[in-house]
């Protein structure tokens, strides 16, 4: 399936022409690898970087859907690596100065 479409239809945009400009910007990230080429086929198995307004996305494609359909739907066919910062990726670092100094 081509990267723009399985975006829309796994509803992380909402149009295919929002898929592409994200694409397009070099924004997003397949199995680490950036791309700017919306063409690109993914297939189940792959994973997604995606920035989104409010914070980076880690997903395994799970399934591919046949339609861009409702939420749950969409949702039951990714895996996110990364649950909503339960598990961060990057760590925000310790700001307090407390690791510099000593006892």
């Amino acid at each position: 399936m081509r990267l723009d479409l399985a975006l829309c239809r796994l509803r992380f945009v909402r149009t295919r022409s929002a898929a592409r400009t994200l694409i397009e910007g070099g924004h997003l990230r397949v199995n680490g690898t950036r791309l700017d080429w919306v063409s690109r086929d993914v297939g189940i198995g792959d994973i997604l970087t995606i920035p989104l307004r409010n914070g980076v996305v880690v997903a395994r494609i799970d399934a591919l859907p046949d339609r861009r359909g409702p939420p749950a739907e969409a949702q039951s066919c990714y895996s996110l690596l990364d649950r909503a910062g339960a598990e961060p990726l990057a760590a925000p670092r310790d700001t307090t100065g407390a690791q510099g100094t000593r006892p």
